[in-house]
């Protein structure tokens, strides 16, 4: 018999693809965020396998035939987990982010720790155990996706099936102080433990996490130094790393250069009249600092009232968790905001503030990247914000400036040729927006050079190597070619 085929398997909450229920039955579409942008391309480079929900709740839907042509077509196999709406309800929009989110963010005031919802985690992480098992083989790697389920490992393990694990948090890890107000604190611990590798977006994340883990088991002994450490339990060991994530560059790069979006790009400066832009693009959330951003630009006007006319600041929100009265009631709040500056500052022929609260087609997002003179990228917390890298990935003129929260996790990686900024001070960063709209060309360049051979050299695919060599001492290449891969539907 041939060996079995060593495959990538990657677990996320979410498919990346969506389902959608309309009039003449449901329809398939290119899933969004940060997680598809950044693992898709390797899957599809690869081969493998993506387990995950549908995004649906319909058991009558044929899931199996609406995902055949899409499996064909991305060089991959989909998996779905099926959710009940009771399941998405306390587990997703309950204990993932009404808990975890919020917590994990520094956001404690925000969390609702209800039981129920740990009951309902725990239940629907057991769901998503079961189909790993069901569907992996032990040659497989299994590398389990965000804090939705952080409990894959344990269950696994508590049914006896081996599989070689690894776990990413693409959110932050909180410091001590802050995890021990979670009800479950121990046993959450105690689950990430049982994973294989356990990574983290930044050293400082998996400081937490250890720092967590000394006070929950006093114990574990840290082995090591450098970005991956291996802490020992007594009859165990598992390893922890800091692995930033990062995008396909070369995807980004080489659309800002496209003809069409070229064209994009300068009809919206043309539009604008040639004046300089300041862009924020957000996914809709409170972890975004979106209304302490308007108020800079409130603040930007004031303090510097030659830029009356000069500038123009652009936001695009993309819709997120519309039911959620937070996610309303901030919706609300930032619409009044940019009424608010507007009316204080538009004359005819001039509108400071453009929001726009919609997702845009992946070429027009990057056309507005390449247009902006400035990227403000300012989280109160983020584990790491992708958007920061992928304005400058389309910065192919190498003149533009990106202000950067200091809370975002890609500060540590970007700091030296980013301005940073704390996203609470708002008098700050209209210092800062000031500053980078005056500065010279040449220093400009020199800045954004960098920025951008960084996250060239630090790409998606070094993310993913470096991530399955420190889980499984091996890299890509141990991985077969996508063509090289044949399919069982079952």
């Amino acid at each position: 018999m041939e060996p079995a085929l060593k495959r990538l398997v990657v677990v996320s909450n979410r498919l990346p693809v969506a389902l959608r229920k309309e009039e003449d039955g449901w329809k398939i579409k290119q899933g969004s965020g940060g997680l598809v942008t950044a693992m898709a391309p390797v899957l599809k480079n690869r081969g493998g396998m993506w387990i995950g929900w549908s995004g649906a709740t319909d058991s009558e839907a044929d899931m199996d035939e609406l995902l055949a042509d899409f499996t064909e077509e991305a060089g991959y196999e989909l998996c779905t987990v099926p959710l009940t709406e009771k399941d998405v309800d306390g587990y997703y929009y309950g204990f993932s982010n009404e808990i975890i989110w919020p917590l994990f963010h520094d956001l404690q005031s925000l969390c609702r720790f209800h039981p129920r919802y740990w009951r309902t985690y725990l239940d629907v992480n057991f769901k998503f155990a079961e189909a790993v098992a069901r569907r992996s083989s032990p040659e497989d790697y299994i590398w389990i996706q965000d804090y939705h389920l952080m409990h894959q490992a344990f269950f696994l393990k508590s049914m006896g099936v081996r599989r070689n694990t690894g776990f990413f948090l693409h959110i932050p890890f909180p410091p001590p102080d802050i995890f021990m107000k979670l009800p479950w604190r121990s046993k959450l611990i105690q689950a990430l433990t049982e994973f294989d590798l356990v990574g983290f977006q930044t050293v400082q994340d998996r400081r937490n996490f250890v720092g967590s883990l000394h006070r929950l088991m006093p114990e574990a002994k840290v082995e090591g130094r450098g970005a991956v450490v291996t802490i020992n339990l007594g009859n165990r060991s598992f390893r922890a790393g800091a692995f930033p994530i990062s995008i396909d560059y070369a995807q980004f790069t080489e659309m800002a250069g496209r003809a069409d979006v070229v064209q994009k790009a300068f009809d919206l400066k043309e539009a604008l009249r040639h004046r300089k832009i300041i862009l924020g693009v957000d996914r809709l959330d409170y972890t975004k600092g979106i209304p302490e951003r308007i108020r800079s630009i409130q603040t930007l006007l004031r303090r510097y009232p030659d830029l009356k006319g000069k500038v123009n600041f652009i936001q695009i929100a993309v819709p997120s968790r519309e039911e959620v009265d937070e996610y309303k009631d901030l919706r609300t709040e930032i619409e009044q905001l940019v009424g608010r500056v507007n009316g204080e500052f538009s004359f005819p022929g001039w509108v400071p503030v453009h929001y726009h609260y919609r997702s845009l087609p992946h070429e027009d997002l990057v056309a507005y990247y390449a247009a902006a003179d400035v990227g403000l990228v300012t989280p109160l917390r983020d584990g790491m914000n992708l958007v920061a890298k992928e304005y400058c990935a389309c910065n192919n003129k190498g003149d533009g400036v990106l202000v950067l929260s200091e809370f975002a996790g890609a500060a540590a990686q970007l700091q030296r040729h980013a301005y940073l900024v704390n996203p609470y001070d708002v008098e700050g960063i209209a210092k800062a927006l000031h500053r980078a709209l005056h500065w010279p060309l040449e220093e400009r360049k020199v800045h954004m050079t960098r920025l951008r051979e960084q996250i060239r050299r630090s790409n998606i695919f070094r993310w993913v190597d470096s991530f399955l060599r420190a889980g499984i001492a091996k890299s890509l290449e141990d991985f077969p070619e996508a063509e090289t891969v044949h399919f069982n539907r079952m």
